[in-house]
């Protein structure tokens, strides 16, 4: 019968037995039978018994035959009680009591099983925690269920801690249930093959499922081939399982590899689950996602050959299966059965036997840095030399193998572990150190063989292959014991000496002179000695599998720990999960930085990776703007034969990041424009839109409105203004006129954002011109950062759904109080709970727990926290350490227990500014509230909570101090600004100079109420910066209508002078800075302050210079303010006049005449009546601002809302022509053209606008990647997709 018919059978085979057993145990626990009560006496086994009565035998739950349970011998950690269960069994659950009417029982304990009776397996909780809490007395039952079931013959438990007033007693039972399973054994040389024939889908999931043990590393599991050559392979490699797919022999893919460690010769589950588009691939409890290749479509095999790959080559027999394989299930078929039916569709190769045949190997685990073998030296040792050999896995670089001394004590040898290599070291006196070295990479977990052997010559031998040699004078005998892993503690008598550290790791297959060592005699204490071993296990765990690294962190790892390179992610912390960047430009401002590209990552510590955008803080708003790949007015040139214009944008970030920015924005807006002569834009006579643009998430949704138009009105923004050229037309383009017009506005409707592509339908007719122009994304307005709540009272609170954070939990919040202490959050759970709270007006405590108890961090503050100011709190806990941070100070952190519990398991209301016993709650504000890089709404919330307000005002003192050289902080409702009408400079912290380079004719005059509203001036604060080589030359004149003046200069000594006029009736007084040499190109800066007749000057950072004036203390109405040339100087003295007539040649900035700056009116409002400029005035950057590195300054951005009508052809900047491909020639030709067009835009740049671009193209991605060095605008690239349709 073929397979599909077999299928059936075993199909109705199994439903009727699922349902037999289900109407057995209907009204019974599945899989909760006491499995211990019925055993007879033989099936118990123990380290030691204090005596007949307390023998293994008497250790069944709530029984007091004998001495009422077990007790060993000696009460020490080497003891344990083992139970055969018969057979192989699931077991869901542990229960202990003492021994009965006794002060014997142990309050902690390890449970280990096997299958064999030997290579025991510890169970750990969580994978970690290898513990039990045991018994408090002797006649209580404490009960564990498994979190995971363990199907196992045997059952160890070996007590760890006990009644300190007593002895080890123990009674014990086991729950659960018989386990029945199809196995069969491979042996390298053996497989299974199997016809599968074709038949009806009966799901969309396809699987295949099996259990495997082996003790080798490497091996093809299984490989299922089907039509067209297509394969899938499981395939073992250094203890991994991989993934992969074959199209032919010799065409290969890796999906994807996990599991480690699985040659333990322990029983591993292995799934692999296909759906439509993805595998699932899932070892033990561990499950990866991976995409299925486009190529690879086909899953109905009809073949599957297991243990052995039949396209391998009998030179690759090697790499077959060594091991066993158990129910073997293909979309629920049991394969295994069938082969053992003898079926017709089931060929067996080689000796293939239906029962799992392992062999035995006795490994020892060294602990910790007291673990130590001690071997006797008549353990086998000639005297003529040594042979000496052993294998080893660890993950550590360094540790002691073996050590012993030579006859006679007089030398010693070591074999030990450095730098993940093999070195042997023989120290004898008199004689020169031998040293030999071999391996490497040997900390990768892998066993790996040694062999040190000395007859004729001495040879290191590792894993069989790299041998070291030497040959040394004297022979290398042992003339005492041999020590394996660690020497005893100093004081014991013994001469082992370890220069290195101690070994921790496993090692097996200890022999001496060729012969095994019975490692279960040394267990036994009847041949040599040692301390802190697990005999007979490999107690080794692969903490990187699977990786606690996120964010794509690279794990390494110790015996007892893990560490995570966080380097190139983005992210930082001891597992990469917090965010190192700033989740908007908003945050980024409010750390005081300028403008630039800076690192974005919208949602911290989540999925999202973060992107490099561009912040533009100059103006009012902070925008963050969002680049795409054409951003400049295109010229469209219709081709023959197409009747649209189709063109896609590529955008400067991720999609997932572009929706989130979008998402958490208040506001976003997109330029769209149309220019047209003769070219329709929306509206045909005969009805439907000519034209049209996609946006929105994904794939965005067809548009039919135009920019500055409501969404879905097919009109423009001139029909909305009731201005457009033709009233019966809802465009300009529309009137479909001969001279040009325009259609242009802004979009800003976020759920149709972004513009994805645009189709131009009206530009094929004969006379037709036109062009388009869609802006970057610009939004603004980060909602999470001012999102915040004022707590009125100790007992409010907020109430949000539990927090989940089991493996990592960061939170970051703001808050102010004038309170000394209050909680800020707390979560509970049934034992867990995390909370956050300010304890006292100097410090904050951040404490949590997962199940080892308790744990704190603190961090105190150098000042009072209760000061109405804001205060940064961010805190993350991990399965390695928890760390908090407060404001700039340094972090705090308290390392997690290296194996306990790191699952946070809370189940209560998450609660902000209180408690659920709504005591210790905080009064004051917090802000900005994120959860695993997810903002919580605490506006939306406190708008519906009594004893809560929505919203926190008051911040300008606390990011006032943003606000530089005389700028004035201005509160908003949910921020702040920088009012810089009272200061030289400008810029969203008034901290960017206004600087000019003057000729020598030119002039600034400024004349203004500003000056002339005080009309009788007793004093006067003036500040400026300059850069000349010009001597004398002439900085300032501010004259007056009574004749008076004063001026500030630089003497043809290169001296800075200060002319006051005071009293017109006297001479002006000339008070002179002793500071030379002024005008040598450089940058100096000068302020002058005058109080009645005191004044006093300060160059640079020389001292401060006072002087007094002896004429006059009042300056009146004052006419205008002269920078540069004067040219109206009938009032000025001759002297005066004639350096006023030379005019100035250099630089000023940041001028100041009391609160008036003359360049900001000049530069700024050049139109104002206050202001007149003679002669060039060009801005330059002579100012004393220290340039950002990241800034990048953007023109302000001021569409047309609503178009222009009539007027010339618009001047296309960046001019790209489309045209079909026509062949070779025309192509080189284009792009000969396209290349000199990109020049002709780079040497005419607009005005004002410095624009460095830095294009970097993929071979396989033709999506923009942009750097650091990248600014706001880019030009025509090939990247951009368009072309006609």
């Amino acid at each position: 019968m073929d397979l599909w018919t077999s299928r059936r059978r075993g199909t109705i085979t199994r439903l009727v037995l699922m349902l037999v057993s289900w109407c057995v145990d209907i009204n019974a626990e599945t899989c909760q039978r006491p499995l211990v009560s019925s055993l007879s006496p033989s099936s118990f086994r123990s380290s030691s018994q204090l005596s007949s009565s307390h023998g293994p035998g008497f250790a069944k739950l709530n029984r007091r035959e004998g001495a009422g349970g077990w007790s060993p011998l000696n009460s020490d950690k080497y003891q344990w009680l083992e139970v055969d269960l018969g057979g192989r069994t699931q077991i869901t659950s542990v229960a202990t009591q003492g021994r009965y009417g006794s002060s014997d029982w142990q309050t902690a304990y390890q449970l280990m099983f096997s299958d064999t009776g030997h290579n025991w397996r510890q169970y750990r909780w969580e994978g970690r925690i290898g513990t039990f809490p045991g018994n408090s007395n002797a006649d209580s039952v404490v009960q564990h269920h498994l979190q995971h079931p363990v199907i196992a013959r045997f059952v160890r438990i070996a007590p760890l801690r006990w009644n300190p007033n007593g002895r080890i007693g123990l009674r014990l039972e086991a729950y659960g249930c018989p386990y029945n399973s199809d196995v069969v054994s491979f042996d390298g040389d053996s497989s299974l093959i199997f016809k599968l024939s074709l038949r009806p889908r009966q799901t969309s999931t396809n699987t295949i499922r099996l259990t495997f043990k082996t003790a080798r590393n490497s091996g093809f599991l299984l490989h299922a081939e089907g039509q067209n050559e297509l394969g899938l392979t499981l395939e073992l490699q250094d203890g991994r399982l991989l993934l992969l797919l074959r199209k032919g022999k010799s065409s290969r893919q890796r999906l994807v590899s996990l599991g480690s460690l699985l040659d333990d010769q322990h029983w591993h589950r292995v799934a692999v689950e296909q759906h439509s588009s993805h595998f699932n691939l899932t070892v033990d409890k561990n499950t990866k996602w991976v995409v299925i290749p486009p190529w690879f479509t086909h899953w109905d095999y009809d073949q599957m050959s297991v243990g052995a790959d039949q396209n391998l080559d009998s030179q690759n027999a090697n790499r077959n299966f060594h091991g066993c394989v158990e129910n073997l299930l293909y979309d629920g078929q049991n394969l295994i059965d069938l082969a053992k039916q003898r079926d017709q569709s089931v060929t067996a190769m080689g000796n293939v036997t239906f029962s799992c045949s392992e062999p035995v190997f006795v490994a020892v685990t060294f602990t910790g840095p007291r673990s130590f073998l001690r071997l006797p030296k008549d353990t086998g040792l000639h005297s003529a030399g040594v042979s000496l050999g052993l294998q080893f896995r660890t993950w550590d670089t360094e540790g002691l193998l073996l050590t012993f001394d030579l006859q006679k004590r007089d030398g010693t040898v070591w074999l030990h572990l450095r730098d993940a290599k093999v070195h042997l070291h023989i120290h004898k006196a008199g004689r020169p150190p031998v040293e030999l070295k071999a391996g490497s990479c040997l900390n990768d977990g892998q066993w790996h063989s040694v062999d040190l052997r000395s007859r004729q010559h001495l040879s290191v031998t590792v894993d069989g292959t790299e041998v070291a040699s030497a040959s040394p004078t004297y022979p290398i005998t042992p003339g005492g014991q041999l020590f394996y892993g660690g020497c005893p503690a100093e004081g014991n008598g013994h001469s082992c000496r370890n220069p290195s550290s101690a070994f921790q790791g496993c090692m097996r297959l200890l022999t001496v002179e060729d012969e095994l060592v019975d490692l279960i005699k040394v267990q036994q204490r009847l041949m040599g000695d040692y301390s802190d071993l697990q005999i007979d296990m490999c107690g080794i765990m692969d903490r990187c599998s699977p990786s606690y690294c996120e964010h794509g962190g690279s794990c390494t790892q110790s015996w007892s720990s893990f560490d995570c390179n966080c380097s190139s992610t983005g992210y930082g912390g001891a597992t990469c999960h917090s965010s190192i960047y700033e989740r908007s430009c908003e945050a980024y401002k409010h750390r005081g930085n300028t403008s630039g590209y800076y690192y974005i990552d919208v949602d911290g510590s989540g999925p999202i990776k973060p992107q490099l955008l561009f912040c533009n803080m100059t103006e009012d708003q902070t925008w963050t703007v969002v680049q795409h790949n054409n951003t400049e007015l295109t010229k469209i040139q219709p081709s023959t034969g197409s009747s649209q214009h189709l063109t896609h944008f590529e955008y400067a970030a991720d999609e997932e990041q572009l929706m989130a920015t979008i998402n958490q924005s208040e506001h976003c807006e997109q330029e769209l424009a149309y220019h047209c002569r003769k070219s329709r834009l929306l509206n045909a006579p005969e009805g439907g839109p000519l034209s049209w643009w996609v946006g929105g998430p994904g794939a965005g949704q067809r548009q039919t409105y135009w920019g500055g138009a409501l969404p879905g009105s097919q009109q423009c923004a001139c029909s909305l203004q009731e201005n457009c050229v033709d009233p019966k037309r809802h465009c300009n383009c529309d009137a479909d006129r001969t001279v040009w017009s325009s259609d242009s506005g802004l979009l800003t409707h976020k759920e149709s954002l972004p513009v994805r592509s645009l189709v131009l339908g009206d530009v094929w007719r004969p006379g037709s011109e036109s062009s388009y122009q869609v802006g970057p994304l610009r939004c603004y307005g980060d909602k999470s950062v001012w999102n915040a709540a004022f707590f009125a009272k100790e007992t409010s609170y907020l109430h949000f759904p539990t927090f989940h954070g089991e493996l990592s939990a960061d939170i970051s919040l703001l808050f102010k109080t004038t309170s000394s202490s209050g909680v800020l959050l707390e979560n509970l759970g049934i034992r867990d709970f995390i909370r956050l709270e300010l304890s006292s007006s100097t410090e904050v405590v951040f404490s949590f727990d997962v199940g080892n108890g308790p744990l704190e961090v603190s961090v105190k503050a150098g000042v009072p926290l209760n000061d109405d100011r804001w205060h940064r709190i961010q805190a993350e806990r991990n399965v390695r350490e928890a760390s908090l941070r407060l404001d700039e100070l340094p972090a705090a952190t308290q390392e997690a227990p290296a194996d306990g519990h790191i699952h946070l398991q809370l189940n209560s209301q998450l609660f902000v500014g209180g408690t659920a016993s709504r005591q210790k709650g905080f009064q004051g504000c917090i802000r900005s509230l994120q959860l695993n890089g997810v903002t919580l709404d605490l506006e939306e919330r406190a708008k519906v909570t009594p004893g809560v307000q929505a919203g926190c005002p008051g911040h300008c003192g606390t990011y006032g101090g943003l606000c530089q050289n005389q700028g004035r902080c201005v509160e908003g409702t949910r921020s702040f600004s920088c009012n810089c009408s009272s200061s030289a400079f400008t810029g969203a912290f008034c901290d960017q100079d206004v600087s000019v380079a003057f000729e020598p004719e030119t002039s600034v005059s400024y004349g203004s109420e500003d000056l002339t509203s005080n009309l009788n001036l007793r004093g006067e604060n003036i500040s400026l910066s300059f850069r000349s080589g010009q001597s004398p030359a002439l900085f300032l004149y501010i004259s007056s209508r009574r004749r008076q003046h004063l001026a500030l200069l630089l003497n043809k000594q290169e001296q800075l002078e200060m002319r006051y006029r005071l009293e017109s009736s006297k001479e002006e007084e000339i008070l002179r800075s002793k500071v030379r040499s002024l005008a040598d190109g450089q940058l100096h800066s000068v302020s002058v302050s005058r109080l009645a007749d005191s004044v006093t000057m300060q160059v640079d950072q020389h001292s401060k210079e006072d002087f007094n004036l002896t004429s006059g203390v009042e300056f009146s109405d004052i006419r205008s303010l002269t920078l540069g040339r004067v040219h109206n100087s009938q009032d000025l003295d001759p002297a005066l006049a004639r350096l006023g007539s030379l005019g100035f040649a250099g630089c000023l900035s940041a001028v100041l005449f009391n609160s008036v700056s003359p360049l900001k009116a000049a530069l700024l409002r050049p139109r104002a009546s206050s202001v007149v400029v003679r002669g060039p005035l060009i801005r330059s950057s002579c100012g004393p601002a220290a340039a950002n590195p990241h800034a990048a300054e953007n023109t302000p951005h001021q569409p047309d809302q609503s178009g222009s009508a009539g007027g010339g052809q618009p001047s296309v900047k960046s001019l790209r022509s489309d045209s079909a491909l026509i062949g070779g020639l025309m192509v080189v030709i284009f792009g000969i053209v396209a290349a000199l067009a990109i020049l002709i835009r780079f040497l005419y740049r607009r005005k004002g606008t410095c624009q460095n671009q830095e294009l970097t193209k993929t071979e396989d991605n033709t999506r923009l990647q942009f750097t650091s060095q990248t600014i706001s605008q880019f030009g025509p690239t090939e990247s951009q997709k368009e072309y006609f349709i």
